[in-house]
């Protein structure tokens, strides 16, 4: 056997195994625990980056760790399919997007398997399948039924480029998630889904998600935005109508001096209708709509308005406040309207001084009266009402419940819970996307598609010419039909669903990927494997798929379809893959490839080495996975990927860490070679007999590293520890080194050692691990070995436990050699994770060690 690792002459040899046997189909088995793990399925773009292979490997190998450890695993992958990259990629070079989405899944499938990820390929889906969107149709119909998908008319957010509307959660910054073109408004009858009558529980169901990144879900609650307050009415001045506003601070409406409603709120130019400002007005609009969104609330943004020209009466008072248009107040928040106190906010404030309008303080500080005349800035925090009438001299937070009495008894306002988020816009003017199964007829109305008439098929013979609106919508064999009803002309719907749609229960779908009967699931295997019990991708995705797919998960399953609260039990947001850029003054950007020793392999220039960013193709700061591979190996890119960091974090490229993994990866190969002859007909340890010396040690270590791996992945999933505690059992075997004649006893430590690390790295580099398992004279799949387990006495003996207390609280416990100095093991007390988030950002005051018992660190308060 060559002595020298040679990742090409194995891989594909295994990966092709794999597939012949099966290893990785699975079925629902009552009798085994069963770990469902799912990575966030690709978009078929055309080619894996090292982002897709980062994210992909962490699963893979906890999928790997799980099945060794006895679970019924399941490892799906599919095609988020559907979107517009595809049809624009289609009107840009003259090909269909069927046929550009499916070539592109084929080569990714391609690079997928050959980075050797153990998926269940038989339940493979592509949501742009009929087989697949028919239930999505059903699921549309059922919630139309139930007044859960409803169409209006509404001012949207509008991509120019892509032709099509956007929900508020696609657009980023004010730019198209997509394409990065800049978002404009446009009214269109749209199809929405009644998100909003599952806001409390999506809200408080974010408490009941332990497995999830604080972060995450922190997100997820701000998106939604809970608001206690009131909505109140202030009349018009000049008419019978009056304008409601949502707030948290009815404390201050004494103070409310003017009004602001949001530029885009349609009650803007109704209120200058046939006045003269009205031209003004309109062009103040305008200018509002294409300034960011995100930056027109920022305090820092410059606070614009225009005067309408018409007042309302302040409710409590029955002072006139005028009414202005205003670039920082959002329409779909609250009720787009808000009562300005400029004396108690900071942006009323700014906008107050800017148009010279009237201050009055209503909240006095406990220590320093408030002069509207020398104010340079609001006063925000609590003290006591002044100018208030009936609730002068009250604490302001104990008036709020009775301000709000107050207003409920005039007539003039009510208690209420206001939530930021609003229903989900699902329509799309484009052609790459689900059919809305609705037929219009000018008789019956909208009419839905009979559940036996379904699937609605995306027609393939479409002109996309790129012009604006649905292809669909001038496919005349497409629209024309007769209605359900009446048997009369009618006209098929022709926006197609938001592509978040397919994405929102493709995880459901996976559980029973063939079913073909309604509703597309099988309960009793959805039962079986949802929910998904890790589920792994990028925290961009924290509010848009995330929150749509909880929301899905609950609609299905209050029409019964499932029999879960949530979709996914515990998640994982892996961190970016980052790398430094490089740039020459005449070529801009340069791949890594097209530099040569520093220099532009175009003009021989000099190189810019930039700072570290996330890999991007617009910074040309990417690697191409199929080049590592060729280089490299699978399990070389593999290993590094988990090695240079915690999954959690990002991700820094290194050149040389890909050389480091590779040539350690080659150290174990020729350990296992040189020792082969040795040990291939010698049984593992079994540990009946006592050892001393060097084998004693090597032993204790083998089952050290064991217990120590196994923590790392089941409690962290900290694969860049683990894998250096297997290193560090390497070096340690390399230092044993017995003679040729030793007798078997030591060569069977050396075989339990050996086959060890093989075991503990096969979810890790599978391809190797396998190859070396074979070698060792094994038949059975490495696969389908289970995980080894350590024997506590053997991995403590010699060891103490030592308890670590901060301010006398236990915090953590360390292992430890019994002959180990006092300071390395306060040393180690101090670095130990469990017990640093306890002391960061304080200062240590005294470190104690009581010998073979604890260290007792006591830090500042």
């Amino acid at each position: 056997m060559n002595r020298r690792y040679n990742p090409q002459e194995i891989e594909e040899s295994w990966q092709k195994r794999w597939e012949e046997r099966g290893v990785f189909k699975v079925e629902e088995d009552q009798g085994k625990k069963k770990y469902y793990l799912l990575e966030m399925f690709p978009y078929p773009s055309g080619r894996i980056h090292i982002g897709h292979v980062r994210n992909y490997t962490i699963g893979d190998v906890v999928a790997r760790y799980k099945r060794m450890k006895g679970f019924n695993v399941l490892h799906p992958m599919g095609w988020d399919s559907f979107g517009m990259p595809a049809e624009n990629a289609a009107i840009e070079h003259g090909t269909h997007p069927a046929v550009w989405t499916n070539e592109n899944i084929a080569y990714m499938k391609k690079q997928l398997k050959r980075m050797g990820f153990s998926y269940d390929w038989d339940r493979e889906i592509s949501t742009c399948e009929p087989d697949y969107y028919r239930w999505e149709q059903l699921f549309f119909l059922w919630m139309y039924e139930k007044g859960l998908a409803y169409k209006k008319r509404s001012s949207v957010n509008w991509c120019s480029h892509c032709q099509t509307v956007l929900a508020n959660e696609q657009v980023e910054a004010g730019l198209c998630w997509r394409c990065g073109t800049e978002v404009g408004e446009k009214v269109l009858d749209q199809w929405f889904f009644r998100i909003t009558d599952y806001v409390e529980e999506l809200l408080d169901y974010c408490d009941r998600l332990p497995g999830w990144p604080e972060k995450v879900l922190t997100m997820q609650r701000n998106w939604i935005g809970r608001s206690y307050g009131c909505e109140i009415l202030f009349p018009m001045a000049d008419s019978a109508e009056a304008i409601k506003v949502f707030t948290t601070r009815q404390d201050t409406i004494y103070g409310a001096t003017f009004m602001l409603i949001a530029a885009e709120h349609p009650l803007v130019m109704d209120l200058v209708r046939n006045k003269a400002i009205e031209k003004p007005v309109q062009e103040f609009v305008e200018k509002v709509k294409k300034q960011d969104r995100l930056l027109r609330t920022s305090e820092y943004y410059e606070k614009e308005g225009i005067f309408l020209d018409t007042f309302c009466l302040n409710p409590v008072t029955g002072k006139k406040m005028p009414i202005f248009a205003a670039n920082f107040v959002l329409a779909d928040y609250g009720t787009g309207c808000v009562m300005a106190v400029p004396t108690h906010d900071q942006r009323d404030f700014e906008f107050a001084k800017k148009y010279n309008l009237p201050l009055i303080v209503v909240i006095q500080p406990p220590d320093k009266p408030l002069n509207v005349q020398t104010m340079h800035e609001a006063y925000v925090d609590d003290g006591i009402l002044v100018h208030s009438g009936r609730f002068d001299g009250m604490e302001n937070t104990k008036a709020m419940e009775a301000i709000a009495e107050h207003l409920e008894t005039i007539g003039r306002g009510k208690r209420t819970v206001q939530y930021r988020l609003r229903d989900w816009g699902i329509s799309r003017q484009r052609y790459w996307g689900a059919p809305i199964p609705i037929i219009h007829c000018d008789k019956c109305g909208a009419v839905p598609v009979p559940e036996a008439d379904l699937p609605v098929v995306l027609p393939r013979d479409v002109d996309l010419s790129g012009e604006g609106g649905s292809p669909l919508s001038r496919h005349k064999a497409f629209v024309e039909t007769t209605c359900p009803r009446c048997d009369g002309p009618a006209g098929r719907e022709t926006d197609t669903m938001d592509t978040f749609v397919e994405s929102s229960w493709y995880f459901d779908r996976f559980c029973s990927a063939r079913f073909d009967s309604s509703p597309g699931l099988d309960r009793k295997r959805v039962d079986y494997w949802m929910p998904v019990d890790q589920y792994i991708g990028g925290i961009e995705h924290a509010i848009l798929h995330l929150l749509y797919s909880r929301f899905y998960t609950k609609m299905l399953r209050d029409f019964g379809v499932l029999g879960v609260d949530e979709p996914f039990t515990n998640l994982l947001t892996q961190g970016m893959v980052c790398k430094e850029t490089m740039r020459c003054r005449e070529h801009g950007y340069l791949y890594p490839q097209e530099v040569n020793d520093g220099r532009c392999s175009f003009c021989g220039g000099e190189i810019a080495v930039g700072k570290t960013e996330k890999m991007s193709k617009s910074l040309k700061n990417v690697v191409d996975p199929d080049y590592l591979i060729q280089q490299y190996g699978a399990d070389t890119v593999r290993i590094f990927c988990l090695f240079a960091s915690p999954p959690e974090k990002d991700l820094e490229w290194s050149d040389q860490g890909v050389e480091g993994s590779f040539r350690f990866l080659g150290r174990l190969w020729r350990i296992v070679m040189d020792y082969l002859d040795d040990i291939r007909n010698v049984k593992a340890f079994d540990g009946k007999t006592g050892l001393e010396g060097e084998l004693k040690q090597l032993r204790r270590k083998t089952h050290q590293t064991i217990r120590k791996v196994t923590s790392d992945i089941e409690e962290r999933f900290h694969f860049n520890t683990a894998i250096s505690a297997v290193m560090e059992l390497l070096n340690v075997l390399y230092q044993a080194r017995p003679a040729s004649d030793a007798d078997s006893q030591v060569f069977a430590v050396i075989r339990e050692t050996i086959e060890t690390i093989i075991l503990l790295m096969a979810p890790i580099v599978p391809h190797m691990t396998e190859e070396l398992w074979m070698l060792l004279g094994h038949e059975e799949n490495l696969a389908d070995m289970p995980w080894p387990s350590f024997d506590a006495e053997v991995a403590s003996e010699e060891e103490i436990t030592i308890v670590i207390q901060v301010n006398g609280k236990v915090r953590g416990r360390i292992h430890v050699a019994a002959d180990e100095d006092g300071e390395a093991i306060k040393s180690l007390a101090l670095a130990d994770e469990k017990v640093g988030r306890f002391i960061q950002g304080k200062r240590v005051i005294r470190e104690v060690y009581v010998p073979k018992k604890l260290v007792s660190l006591v830090v500042e308060d």
